[in-house]
């Protein structure tokens, strides 16, 4: 018999499609996904069950589907529909752990993916230049998405330690975009203006949907020859841009504004609700974040098909022309951007003007 595979968060567009692309695959013989809400796409041929993971039914739904790989997705930083802010975190953290514990008592359970967020590692001043899966922050995330981040993380290695016979793998994404990304930065990108801190050009990364998609797939199979896809990886698109290049190319102007403001702009745009603008969010747009993706390559064998200048590139196609077209922006944005890389002492490999 071919592989059961169940799902959680798949009332969003990215494990729908994960639950429409998994069951393609020739050694899955049924997909079963879970969500709170019944989801408003298609899930193919896949079985939906209506469970909230927060609550201990998660368990009987483990066991009567018989499942020998999980696939948890719902770890997220926004909420569906109309929900609010304690329902993530209760969903992300409460609901982790009742899945775990689920997983624990399953004797059928063989593999456990769990989507994660690069947001782990924080964004401080004085951060390396480049983080690796052994990377410690500066200082843990206050909170957010960030601090569930790392919660979801420690209650997972406490589930790996009880169960061994399960691999786990762990996966930190980049901030992921595509044309449907549902994500705190996609949302403050879709701002007509940009707010940012003044004196600082942050250096960011992202992943497309489509490798988000992909690499899912692939953690959820056995592993190539010469690989290994248990552990924690780091997700990314090879290169980075700037914030003052991703305004350039969204056509959006930004409004540099003190620290302070910036915390202020925040609670605003919050209250409007036009999206999650966190202190994790501020620190981002502060100080940025880069990952090392070696082990992603070279350990768990995955080459992301999009750079981060690809994937930020289909984005900004799918969100259509801002309020100044690029052309106008591009050489004041640039020469910025130059200044402030010398400034610093060092460029981003591989970014693209």
């Amino acid at each position: 018999m071919g592989k059961v595979v169940l799902v959680t968060g798949v009332a969003r567009q990215l494990g729908g499609r994960f639950v429409r692309r998994i069951q393609r695959d020739p050694d899955v013989d049924r997909v079963v996904g879970v969500d709170a809400v019944a989801p408003e796409h298609h899930l193919g041929g896949a079985d939906f069950v209506q469970a909230d993971i927060r609550q201990s039914a998660i368990g009987r739904v483990l066991a009567e589907t018989g499942a020998d790989t999980v696939v948890h997705m719902d770890v997220t930083g926004t909420p569906l529909g109309s929900g609010s802010r304690t329902s993530v975190k209760e969903t992300n953290v409460i609901g982790t752990m009742q899945l775990l514990g689920a997983c624990q008592k399953s004797p059928t359970v063989r593999r456990l993916v769990v989507k994660s967020s690069t947001n782990v590692y924080g964004s401080a001043p004085r951060d390396p230049a480049v983080c690796t899966e052994t990377t410690a922050p500066k200082s843990l995330p206050s909170g957010g998405f960030a601090k569930d981040a790392v919660e979801v993380e420690g209650y997972v290695r406490g589930f790996a330690r009880r169960r061994p016979d399960v691999a786990v793998t762990v996966l930190r994404f980049a901030n992921i975009l595509g044309p449907g990304a549902e994500t705190p930065l996609a949302s403050y990108l879709g701002l007509p203006v940009l707010p940012t801190v003044f004196g600082y050009d942050p250096r960011l990364q992202f992943v497309h949907e489509d490798d988000v998609i992909e690499v899912l797939r692939l953690s959820s199979h056995e592993p190539r020859r010469g690989t290994l896809n248990s552990g924690t990886f780091n997700i990314a698109g090879d290169g980075v841009l700037l914030l003052s290049q991703c305004s350039r190319r969204l056509g959006r102007p930004t409004v540099p504004l003190l620290l302070p403001a910036v915390t202020w702009a925040g609670s605003l745009v919050r209250t409007l609700g036009m999206t999650d603008f966190s202190p994790e969010q501020i620190r981002l747009l502060t100080h940025g974040r880069v990952v090392d993706t070696t082990q992603m390559r070279e350990t768990l064998g995955f080459r992301p098909k999009y750079t981060t200048a690809q994937a930020f590139a289909d984005f900004a196609r799918g969100r259509g022309a801002g309020l100044l077209p690029p052309e106008v922006l591009a050489g004041a944005v640039d020469r910025i951007a130059e200044l402030s890389l010398r400034g610093s002492g060092h460029l981003p490999t591989q970014s693209a003007n």
